[in-house]
């Protein structure tokens, strides 16, 4: 069953022409919650192959605007509103190249950072929640007051204070798991709407 549904993402991607079956994960979540939304400027954390950068941009539309940062080089979409950056979410600098390319604040960040999983539970874990806190800190930068984040986390004995961290930063606060992910996966989503002004 796990299998079957497996390949039926990767097959819909393939006829879709999605870079990543993950671009579903993305496109659910939005269809439930509408955190993005035409017109809108995405910044995409982790973003390669560049399934999100894709999903963002069918959401968006020609008025809109989306940047892909990853570590990796991505190859190029061929869309004027489609922008890529090879930067590194826990690099201090990365957060000012952004600014840099960016149109406006954004509305939205997404991040599906994910670390080099080494097997090791706990060590994958807390470097993933790690990484979770590195968007965080660039979402709470480049975002417009009520902006939206969308994260990728692990279950685990970290999560829930990540979760309250979050909740410090905005006002409507979900974990999210999109049918696309694999139900048998610790991963999740956490999806926080409306930042808050910071006083």
């Amino acid at each position: 069953m796990r299998k079957r549904k497996r390949e039926y993402y990767y097959r819909k991607a393939k006829e879709e022409k999605f870079r990543s079956r993950a671009a579903y994960k993305l496109l659910q979540a939005v269809e439930k919650r509408r955190f993005i939304k035409p017109g809108d400027v995405v910044v995409d954390l982790g973003a390669a192959p560049g399934g999100w950068i894709q999903a963002s941009r069918k959401i968006v539309g020609s008025r809109g605007f989306v940047l892909g940062v990853d570590l990796k080089s991505i190859q190029p979409i061929d869309q004027t509103n489609v922008r890529t950056l090879i930067g590194d979410v826990t690099d201090p600098q990365t957060v000012e190249q952004i600014r840099e390319l960016l149109p406006r604040s954004s509305d939205v960040v997404i991040s599906d950072v994910s670390p080099s999983i080494s097997g090791v539970w706990e060590l994958d874990h807390a470097r993933q929640i790690d990484l979770a806190q590195q968007s965080l800190r660039i979402a709470t930068s480049v975002l417009r007051p009520k902006g939206n984040f969308f994260v990728k986390v692990f279950q685990g004995d970290m999560l829930n204070d990540f979760v309250r961290e979050v909740k410090q930063h905005f006002a409507f606060v979900k974990l999210i798991k999109p049918k696309a992910s694999r139900a048998r996966s610790a991963e999740l989503y956490v999806l926080g709407m409306n930042l808050r002004r910071v006083e």
